[in-house]
């Protein structure tokens, strides 16, 4: 179970990361729907691995995290954005 913990971690890292280096470099819309979902994916793995480690602060972070994620993903929805 720890292994796959771990794995989620740097799973949520990677890709937290991977979305920042592509809307950086312009690959992707900032204020897209692909953007919000892979930044979620990403603070909820971060999130679960961080509560498993009891870094508190760090679930913490990326609880409010994903809840920012999930808001503006809602209301891109409900607005129908699909960049």
């Amino acid at each position: 179970m720890e292994f796959v913990l771990t794995a989620v971690g740097w799973a949520g890292a990677a890709l937290l990361l991977a979305g920042y280096a592509l809307v950086t470099s312009s690959r992707l819309a900032g204020d897209g729907v692909t953007y919000q979902i892979v930044n979620l994916a990403g603070s909820v793995g971060l999130m679960i691995n961080s509560a498993y480690n009891a870094a508190w602060p760090s679930a913490g972070l990326n609880l409010i995290w994903a809840g920012i994620g999930a808001v503006a993903l809602g209301k891109l929805t409900r607005l129908g954005v699909s960049k």
